[in-house]
């Protein structure tokens, strides 16, 4: 059988087996990414069924996915709530960094990795996954939710972040002078801040460079400039999400609500890849050694993530529902952390820090749209209404004392 044959049937049988996952966690009344998760391992390395033709074209469409999910993302939402989200949000943004980056570099430390390895497993705890968190609120229906340009805020300032940050590890990790590593970060933050003046200043302009009653070209222009800026961002050590993202910013009125309905059926095929592509790339059987570390590291950084979005959340004047809402589904690790460890290993800094953070991006990865749910659980709505009511009371008592 010819490579291109086998292409097409690995491709046609996966789709398919995910199109019936899909229904199945619907049915079920879950997010299918465990599920795309599970069977990317099972028929990636080491799995039940490897396949061996499909993997790089799995591979490209994974990083469409990433792209598509936070092109949509930005699409929700205007260049004037982008700003305002990020002036509210830069002190939850501190909080963030601090109460999720400090507990993986502390463990790497325990664990006698050295300071560069600590600097990159920091960063693996530290940023939630885009990606993962985008399907979630879609899945969910929570785009529209007072809490969610809340969560978009952080999620931003974290990728800003590692437009900083990636050039800073890559530093450290090749061992550049402090000229090599300085000229990185300011190409990263020259690009940042050109992207962010033409999104929000010029974003009306470049609306005006598609038709939104042609359905067409409307489809391909979007598409196509946001895979350039995209691409381009990563070029330069910028992630290539917050290109994306910010190309959804600029573009505005018609133009974006007609966007947002052709690209919804691409988004859908290519962000499943991307989950499926995750397991693909991971042999279980390098997850076992490290399966206890990272579930410590795993059940720490997801609490110290709930709490981060609960404060964010009452920062903005969330109340007590949405606060745990923004927590819980903030708990998801992905794409970035998957980078940087690879960055890392790459380096030879430390030959288990990938399969430790495989294990811990997969734990956090399924566990965080199963959490996401919770707030929405008839007990969980009891047990804050009876915290909500005992605080009232005693606050009363007090009064009245």
């Amino acid at each position: 059988m010819n490579e291109s044959t086998l292409l097409l049937l690995e491709v046609g049988a996966l789709l398919l087996a995910l199109g019936l996952l899909s229904r199945l966690a619907t049915w079920i009344g879950i997010s299918p990414i465990p599920l795309y998760l599970i069977a990317g391992l099972a028929f990636g390395h080491g799995g039940a069924v490897p396949l061996s033709a499909s993997e790089d074209f799995f591979e490209i469409g994974s990083e469409i996915g990433v792209i598509l999910l936070l092109v949509m993302l930005g699409l929700e939402y205007s260049a004037a709530e982008l700003v305002d989200g990020l002036q509210r949000s830069r002190v939850a943004g501190i909080f963030d960094a601090l109460l999720n980056a400090l507990p993986g570099a502390i463990f790497a430390l325990i664990l006698g990795w050295g300071p560069i390895a600590a600097v990159a497993l920091a960063g693996i705890t530290w940023v939630s996954s885009s990606g993962v968190i985008a399907k979630v609120l879609r899945d969910l229906g929570r785009l529209g939710n007072r809490e969610t340009p809340t969560i978009l805020s952080v999620l931003v300032i974290e990728d800003l972040a590692m437009a900083f940050y990636l050039p800073v590890l890559s530093t450290l990790l090749i061992g550049a002078t402090l000229l090599a590593g300085a000229t990185t970060l300011l190409i990263a933050v020259l690009v940042v801040v050109s992207i962010l003046y033409l999104a929000l200043r010029h974003g009306r302009v470049i609306s005006r460079l598609f038709a939104a009653n042609h359905n067409e070209s409307l489809l391909l222009g979007v598409l196509g400039l946001t895979l350039l800026v995209a691409g381009f961002a990563q070029q330069v050590n910028v992630s290539a999400a917050v290109g994306a993202f910010l190309v959804g910013i600029a573009l505005s009125d018609q133009v974006a609500h007609s966007a947002v309905q052709l690209l919804s059926p691409l988004r859908d095929l290519f962000a499943a890849m991307f989950f499926v592509f995750f397991g693909l790339s991971t042999d279980p059987a390098s997850i076992v050694p490290v399966l206890l570390p990272a579930a410590i590291l795993a059940i720490v950084t997801i609490a110290t993530k709930v709490l981060t979005g609960y404060l964010a959340a009452q920062r903005a004047g969330i109340g007590v529902p949405g606060r745990w809402r923004a927590g819980f589904v903030l708990t998801a690790r992905g794409e970035f952390s998957i980078v940087i460890a690879g960055l890392a290993v790459s380096a030879g800094i430390e030959p288990q820090l990938a399969p430790l953070a495989t294990a811990y991006v997969l734990m956090t990865v399924v566990a965080g749209p199963v959490l996401a749910r919770i707030p929405d659980a008839a007990w969980f709505k009891a047990a804050v209404k009876r915290r909500g009511d005992a605080r009232r009371a005693a606050e009363a008592i007090s009064r009245a004392a």
